[in-house]
């Protein structure tokens, strides 16, 4: 669990309701009418904008925003450089007995004992790796189309109220509830698209981001694997992925 998702989110959340309940009440903030307007109308909107597999699929894939990552680029390294040790002594055949938690990286080795060569290997693994940067763009794509139509919608609503205010000014008693409507959809938009919708997009971006770095220390680190390089001309290379205070020489001295 991504526990800063979940603090952001709360926090927002929470610094909202406590500033109306310093205020007044909160009973005043709910209005059925206006949330119908503002989730409803975007959710319809984006339904129309996209297919419905997508719209379904993108609920998963917003799942990645409250995840943390279980391996990190640092483990994936050291378990590529593991791998080519084993390679340079024993050979290819010995790789079916390492235990490789990393299903990307499992999958390049299983090709490689299945015969395939290092270059379509290579070629397998960047096609993967094209199809989930794809594939997550899409979710995060409907996210921010959510995120800018949320406050459209909150707009669209406002409209609807005063319309409505517009038309019962002679009775006063109906003028607070449609005013609530013109009022309340605009908050309930921005709330929506600045503390749920772009921020969860956001999120998923980086997630992609880590995620395809990731598999290009994978790729990178097969390919030396197959071809039996020197581990420490390997682990050279793939430093280049991490941040300067995890790079690790060939001699297991920090590099500054």
């Amino acid at each position: 669990m991504d526990i800063a998702t979940v603090i952001g989110i709360v926090l927002g959340f929470g610094l909202v309701i406590g500033s109306i309940l310093l205020g007044g009440s909160l009973v005043a903030f709910i209005n059925a009418p206006g949330i119908l307007i503002v989730l409803g109308g975007t959710v319809a909107a984006t339904l129309i904008s996209e297919k419905l597999s997508v719209f379904i699929g993108s609920t998963k894939v917003a799942v990645q925003a409250f995840m943390q990552p279980t391996i990190s680029v640092q483990q994936t390294v050291e378990q590529l450089i593991a791998l080519s040790n084993v390679m340079r002594k024993d050979g290819l055949i010995a790789l079916e007995d390492q235990r490789i938690p990393d299903p990307f990286m499992a999958k390049g080795v299983r090709m490689a004992l299945d015969g395939v060569p290092p270059d379509g290997v290579r070629s397998a693994l960047i096609g993967e790796m094209q199809a989930l940067r794809d594939r997550h763009r899409k979710g995060q794509r409907i996210f921010r189309f959510m995120g800018a139509t949320a406050p459209a919608m909150g707009m669209v609503g406002t409209l609807i109220g005063l319309v409505q205010m517009l038309q019962s000014m002679s009775d006063p008693s109906s003028i607070g509830p449609a005013m609530a409507v013109a009022l309340l959809t605009t908050l309930y938009g921005a709330v929506l698209a600045f503390l749920v919708f772009i921020p969860i997009a956001d999120k998923l971006e980086g997630r992609t981001k880590d995620e395809v770095q990731h598999m290009g220390v994978v790729v990178a680190g097969i390919e030396g694997v197959l071809s039996k390089e020197n581990p420490r001309i390997i682990r050279e290379r793939l430093d280049t992925y991490l941040d300067p205070e995890h790079r690790t020489a060939a001699s297991g001295s920090k590099a500054a």
